[in-house]
């Protein structure tokens, strides 16, 4: 892991990081009392343009280390043509009103398959680091990838998930298998994403504690008070 750039900024230090080809951004406390628990921060692609959200969701979990990645084929890593193919699909056939099952699997099940083996080195290469130790935590990004993430990799015990995005059939059965603690947000007028398949998700979940949290509003209408309840949560399973 190499880091290319470093500030400070409202008692955190932000670092971009490269690792191998992938890129990704490391928020730790400036001053830590001792290592540090880790939360890996999910995004839907597109490093540049969702920084500033991203840094507001680090500098609110405080007292944790928050780290994230580049999804593969976004921002500039290299295209994941298939991948495009079937999101401008998605786009056309969700606009237009006709059924979407087929295209979400054509380009999820991918996108997981890449995505999450690349997580896993990346964490492995936190947890090398000095000031960084487990329990590690997950929050948001796309359902599908974080999911699984959450299923494979036994170093995070407890997840904030961001419902409402289209996953694929095996998504439901992975959620199946999932045991963790679960806190769940969902915006429910979220035009873009699906409300009844986010329920039903919800439902599928197998952890004996999870939480849904439903709000009014669109896709970036998220309370502000929701940050504060995702992190009580956080403190009660990585402290």
């Amino acid at each position: 892991m190499h880091f290319t750039s470093q500030s400070l900024t409202d008692g955190f230090v932000e670092r971009d990081f490269v690792l191998g080809d992938i890129p990704g951004i490391l928020w730790t406390p400036e001053n830590p009392d001792g290592p540090t628990p880790l939360i890996l921060l999910g995004q839907p692609g597109g490093l540049d343009r969702m920084r500033p959200r991203l840094a507001a969701r680090a500098r609110s979990s405080a007292g944790f280390a928050c780290a994230t990645i580049e999804l593969p084929g976004s921002g500039g890593r290299p295209r994941l043509a298939d991948v495009d193919r079937a999101r401008r699909d998605l786009w056309d056939a969700a606009e237009d009103g006709r059924p979407v099952g087929e295209i979400v699997e054509r380009l999820i099940p991918p996108l997981v398959d890449a995505a999450v083996p690349e997580w896993q080195a990346v964490l492995d290469a936190l947890l090398d680091l000095p000031n960084i130790d487990g329990p590690v935590g997950l929050s948001g990004g796309v359902m599908a990838v974080a999911v699984r993430l959450a299923l494979v990799d036994p170093r995070i015990v407890a997840a904030t998930l961001f419902a409402g995005s289209y996953v694929p059939a095996a998504t439901f059965d992975e959620a199946r298998r999932l045991t963790i603690p679960l806190h769940v947000l969902l915006q429910w007028d979220d035009a873009g994403n699906d409300r009844q398949m986010a329920l039903d998700l919800f439902d599928a979940f197998g952890s004996a504690e999870k939480g849904l949290h439903a709000n009014m509003g669109g896709h970036t209408g998220v309370p502000e008070y929701e940050g504060e309840s995702a992190l009580r949560f956080f403190q009660r399973h990585l402290s």
